[in-house]
């Protein structure tokens, strides 16, 4: 499965994006220790993560500043599944469910995390949630509207053509 993951960074009030490898990450610190690494001179401020996994789920990690991680995740029993997902129930926001038993399609996401992370960047919390689980919008769709809505639309376009 592929997972495309990016960090956005604000610099001198712009927004520019970076591709980011999370495949050393063992932790939820290690996520954020990388976006910090990728954003350079601009680890002091707002940066906020992008992961994608096959259109199948996907995850929002915010870091400010030196603070903790915030993380939202749009399907909570991809962790039995995903290991880069795993790594997300080290927040301590999100609630790994019981596994089911069999494997198929999931036909409704179950959005866990904190859903107010992106508030001030155009997304509030019920914006969020409704998204994540509208019918017919797959994951790229979402982070498309999220970053388009933070400012960041373009950079994000440019990383994935």
């Amino acid at each position: 499965m592929s997972i495309f993951s990016a960090v956005f960074c604000s610099v001198a009030d712009e927004w520019r994006g970076v591709e980011t490898d999370l495949d050393d990450a063992a932790s939820i610190d290690d996520v954020a220790d990388a976006m910090r690494d990728s954003c350079g001179l601009a680890a002091d401020g707002t940066m906020v993560l992008f992961m994608e996994a096959d259109d199948e789920w996907f995850a929002v990690v915010r870091v400010d500043d030196h603070a903790d991680p915030r993380v939202f995740l749009s399907d909570v029993r991809v962790v039995h599944e995903h290991p880069v997902a795993a790594l997300l129930l080290d927040s301590g926001e999100i609630e790994a469910p019981e596994q089911a038993e069999g494997t198929g399609q999931k036909p409704y996401p179950k959005p866990g995390g904190d859903t107010d992370l992106l508030g001030d960047l155009g997304t509030p919390s019920g914006d969020l949630v409704t998204l994540t689980t509208s019918e017919g919008l797959l994951p790229g769709d979402v982070l498309a509207e999220i970053a388009e809505r933070a400012g960041f639309g373009e950079p994000l376009d440019a990383l994935r053509l």
